[in-house]
């Protein structure tokens, strides 16, 4: 088996027993021979993504791959019961199922994703599996479950009993609208607003110079049954490139998926633009391109360049992103925005 067995807690005790971060900070002050930082950078979506941040850098400690350490990263909001967004205890569509998608992709074009994928909690690692086992690059429903099963994944049923509660507590009046940047309320709205939870995006550089990244997601709270945002799809949710840098997004997907946003944001940083100017670029161009269509809307970019600098723009504030520098500490960060919500 392939999947990665790693639980919050036991990211936290291999880091514990890696090297210190005073000898990560102090590889730091090397360059390579093009300019570029000689230490790994990690960059995910939201305050949760610390948490997958410091499991994807024990991994490298551990001597792990990149794409590894990626997929061991993306696997911690998961499994996270408390997180609404992906995973085990992502809340259902409209018919009360749990659905998942995720892709997973590496700078040298491997690609694996899955979409509308039914009681299998890691859909990030059956993606990965996608990758590795199929001529394939996605898979989606009944043929991705019947997949993941092939390929000795768990059965279990991902529809917690919180999720069920807020589930039937939206059937009361059944108003399907998304509301921005829930991904960081620790409390669950009054019963019968519709919750925008989205994803978790999380790319990284490795000493190498090579890049990866993966997005997983429960997709949008109560969606119509079917719905896939733009997360598992490549170009939209996720996009990586070679000698150029790597990008995710997050917020209503159907906004990204209109212009490719993560492609867009890696494009415009190989035409030259910094990461923070190709992530408000690609934010710009949502709104001229859907203008008042989108207001009250969230939609936000993470991006890292070829020299392992990084950057975030957002729609409107409330985005933050999860930063793991040299010193392999991961702190949050507050993304600029384009305008004030409302």
């Amino acid at each position: 088996m392939n999947p990665i067995n790693l639980t919050r807690r036991g990211a936290i005790g291999g880091m514990a027993a890696a090297v210190s971060a005073a000898t990560l900070a102090k590889t730091a002050t090397a360059q390579t021979g093009s300019g570029g930082a000689t230490f790994p950078v990690i960059l995910s979506t939201w305050d949760f993504g610390v948490a997958a941040n410091d499991s994807a850098i024990a991994r490298l400690r551990a001597g792990g791959p990149l794409l590894d350490a990626i997929e061991a990263g993306a696997r911690v909001p998961e499994a996270d019961l408390a997180n609404h967004s992906v995973g085990k205890g992502g809340y259902p569509d409209r018919d009360g199922h749990v659905t998942l998608d995720a892709v997973i992709m590496d700078d040298a074009g491997r690609v694996g994703a899955v979409a509308a994928l039914e009681d299998v909690t890691h859909a990030v690692s059956v993606a990965r599996a996608v990758m590795d086992r199929t001529p394939h690059t996605f898979l989606v429903g009944e043929g991705a479950r019947r997949f993941a099963f092939d390929q000795g994944f768990t059965r279990e049923k991902l529809l917690t009993p919180e999720a069920d509660a807020a589930w039937r507590d939206w059937l009361k009046t059944a108003e399907y609208r998304p509301i921005a940047n829930t991904e960081n309320r620790r409390r669950r709205p009054a019963p019968g607003s519709a919750l925008d939870h989205d994803t978790i995006g999380i790319i990284g550089r490795g000493t190498d110079g090579r890049f990866a990244g993966a997005c997983t997601t429960s997709g949008m709270a109560f969606k119509m049954r079917g719905r896939v945002g733009d997360s598992p799809q490549v170009g939209s949710g996720l996009f990586v490139e070679a000698g150029v840098g790597a990008a995710t997004a997050t917020g209503v997907g159907e906004e990204v998926t209109r212009i490719a946003g993560s492609a867009r944001v890696v494009a415009s940083m190989r035409a030259g633009m910094s990461p923070d100017a190709a992530c408000r670029e690609a934010v710009e161009h949502i709104v001229r391109l859907r203008g008042a269509a989108i207001n009250g809307m969230q939609v936000g970019f993470i991006a890292i360049g070829a020299k392992g600098d990084v950057g975030a723009f957002a729609l409107i504030p409330g985005f933050t992103y999860s930063v793991t520098g040299p010193d392999g500490r991961s702190t949050v960060r507050n993304s600029p925005y384009l305008r004030a919500a409302g």
